[in-house]
């Protein structure tokens, strides 16, 4: 019998010309070699080479599956969507902030659009978020960006954030160069672990200007970081988001010479019309917050 699972994967390929255009279209997290070993299956399930590999061009036999499986896959979702009438869902991941301070706006005005939305929002770093788009857990996070977009993710800038150092107010320090000029810094450097972009990115900055500042408290949250700050902890590795109010008891220093880190979108495979609108409204709202 012919594996369901591997015609749904040569549907893809097929319709989007190729292995590597189909894994960043499937609606779910699969690698590159785990589509082609299933593609393999199929052809040697049904004794046929189905498309010539580059350039991509579907075989007669190939030609002929398509068209068959085609109208089945193509109204899956439609389907769906009948099935489950009005009722629409979201699932959102990204930080604590991102999720108090800047997307209840967002999803307020989603769901005046569709009144029966189920919510599930998800607070977490970058590697869980990813993790979990992958297993489907998410349908889009919104969280730093860096590098080469993952495999079987789909990326979008959103927006480019300026890294900040917060002190404490009464601090004598009065901008980030005061501290550049000592021999060494005693201030403790509060920050998230080091696999996180804002603190990567910020010690890469400071190899480059020749200065040595390692972290002495890591945190799991921004949100610690501004607490621990105002308590005189030390100093705290932020980044400066539009329109957010700092505690009374924080004052920030910006790091002009440091490239800012990027804020963007990650969703698995072909956008949904939900994750359509929910990045159409989160760039309204950046838009909104910068000019």
């Amino acid at each position: 019998m012919t594996n369901i699972h591997h015609l749904e994967l040569f549907y893809y390929v097929a319709r989007f010309g190729g292995i590597s255009e189909a894994v960043r279209n499937i609606p779910y997290g699969i690698q590159q070699p785990a589509v082609s070993a299933q593609i393999l299956q199929l052809e040697d399930a049904l004794g046929v080479t189905l498309f010539r590999r580059r350039p991509f061009a579907l075989n007669p036999p190939g030609e002929k599956l398509y068209a068959f499986i085609k109208p089945f896959f193509d109204g899956v979702e439609a389907v769906g969507n009948e099935i489950r009438g009005d009722s629409q869902e979201l699932r959102v991941g990204g930080s604590g902030i991102l999720l108090r301070d800047h997307l209840p706006e967002v999803l307020l005005s989603i769901r005046h659009k569709q009144p029966g939305l189920k919510l599930t929002l998800r607070e977490g770093h970058r590697p869980q978020l990813e993790a979990w788009l992958r297993n489907q857990e998410l349908d889009i996070a919104t969280t730093l960006l860096e590098g080469k977009c993952p495999p079987g993710l789909n990326s979008m800038r959103l927006l480019d954030l300026p890294m900040v150092l917060l002190v404490e107010k009464s601090s004598r320090i009065a901008a980030a160069a005061d501290l550049w000029k000592r021999d060494k810094i005693e201030e403790a450097l509060i920050c998230l672990p080091p696999y996180e972009t804002i603190p990567r990115q910020f010690q890469q900055g400071l190899a480059r200007i020749g200065v040595d500042w390692l972290p002495r408290i890591e945190v799991s949250s921004l949100s610690l970081i501004e607490t621990y700050v105002a308590y005189g902890y030390g100093i705290g590795l932020y980044v400066d988001i539009p329109r957010y109010k700092y505690a009374p008891k924080i004052r920030v220093l910006p790091l002009p010479e440091f490239p800012p880190v990027v804020l963007g979108a990650l969703w698995c495979g072909k956008k949904t019309p939900m994750v359509e609108t929910f990045i159409t409204e989160i760039q309204n709202r950046i838009k909104a917050f910068t000019t």
